[in-house]
């Protein structure tokens, strides 16, 4: 497969989130080109250095001539479409930087730009999930000429909005998240942030849904290795310090850029109604897709995230105006009574605000130490 700076073919890049891998974008990767099985790996990658890291990142590429689907995704471009899913730093095949300093959004946004120079790619279609949507928006925000259309899948704007919903069930989920040692305990505690419960206990055949999920979660986090400590704080670290100003939303919203934010309204790790002011700020460039699941959205409904990504695609290489593309878009009152917000005290919003302040990344780490030393 050649590269070529000038090309038209189609590029597309993708974000993975907090502690996840390349492999957590198989089922998008198949969907776009009909095959989730790299046709390449270039041996050069191994030798990419990274701004402030030296990143030994996994990529998969797929081309569309093995792609079932080649004549639908050609009515999005004449040319091929090709697919780069990477490791972020701190996580994977990639190397881990020891400053929690080295993990910022900005950093990690530039890596991507490093690597889509590697590859030659003047312009790319991005996606991004959770931390990955951070880093998808930020370098986005920092290079509108090289983005094609972008994707913000299960996003928060960082900072204290990095914090679920804030109730007994999350705590029950933090304690058994830091208390997990195993594959198998950390595949069960998964499984209960990335779905649905409702999704969860359908049953597939004989068995349910959580029981085929649940082997297939500790096969995989056996394969990968659980994400060390120095990555697990540095990512965090990304996520606290993640801001969009208002600068930023003024330039995509005013750029020629389409942009989709897809979000689960299940999600009990990012809130939906953080990914509905996200929506309301880039306003007219993005329209907003809420889909009944929880954070692995990519997953929960594979068909309709992917149909929605190839929306994305086939609209931005038909130079779609922003009229036409958020013509459906709904905006939703900014009602601090929703649904969301019912029922947090004023001690927890007061909480949300001191996380949320300088020193509060620190505060977060002191309240994972204690829950760490309870657990022992």
């Amino acid at each position: 497969m050649e590269l070529l700076r000038d090309t038209l073919a189609l590029y597309c890049i993708s974000f993975d989130g907090l502690a996840a891998t390349h492999e957590a974008w198989n089922s998008q990767i198949l969907g776009l080109v009909g095959s989730d099985t790299p046709n390449e790996e270039d041996a050069s990658m191994k030798k990419l250095s990274m701004p402030l890291a030296d990143c030994q990142s996994l990529h998969d590429f797929a081309s569309l001539e093995d792609s079932q689907d080649k004549e639908d995704i050609r009515r999005a471009s004449p040319n091929d479409i090709h697919v780069c899913a990477f490791d972020n730093r701190g996580v994977g095949r990639s190397s881990t930087p020891e400053k929690k300093s080295e993990y910022t959004t900005k950093i990690m946004a530039l890596d991507a730009l490093d690597l889509m120079d590697h590859l030659g790619w003047r312009k790319a279609h991005v996606f991004g999930h959770s931390l990955g949507a951070m880093i998808a928006c930020k370098l986005a925000a920092m290079f509108p000429d090289r983005i094609a259309s972008l994707a913000l899948l299960s996003a928060t704007g960082g900072g204290y909005e990095c914090i679920p919903k804030l109730n007994w069930v999350l705590v029950s989920l933090a304690y058994r998240f830091w208390k997990a040692k195993s594959s198998e305990e950390r595949a069960l505690v998964d499984l209960d942030t990335h779905y649905t419960k409702e999704y969860l206990d359908e049953m597939a055949g004989e068995v349910s849904r959580r029981q085929l999920l649940y082997k297939e979660y500790v096969r995989n986090i056996s394969v990968s290795g659980m994400q060390n400590i120095r990555g697990q704080n540095g990512q965090m670290n990304a996520c606290w310090t993640h801001r969009v100003s208002s600068e930023d939303y003024e330039r995509l919203r005013t750029s020629s850029i389409l942009i989709s934010v897809i979000h689960g309204r299940g999600d009990v790790i990012a809130q939906v109604r953080h990914a509905r002011t996200i929506a309301r700020n880039l306003y007219p460039a993005a329209r907003l897709l809420e889909l009944p699941s929880g954070h692995l959205i990519t997953h929960q409904h594979t068909k309709e995230v992917n149909q929605e990504l190839m929306e994305l695609i086939q609209a931005a290489c038909t130079n779609l105006p922003h009229s036409e593309w958020q013509k459906d878009f709904i905006i939703h009152e900014d009602d601090k009574k929703d649904e969301e917000y019912r029922g947090c005290s004023a001690f927890m919003k007061g909480i949300c605000r001191l996380l949320s302040c300088k020193g509060g990344s620190l505060l977060w780490e002191k309240l994972r130490h204690y829950l760490t030393e309870k657990q022992q």
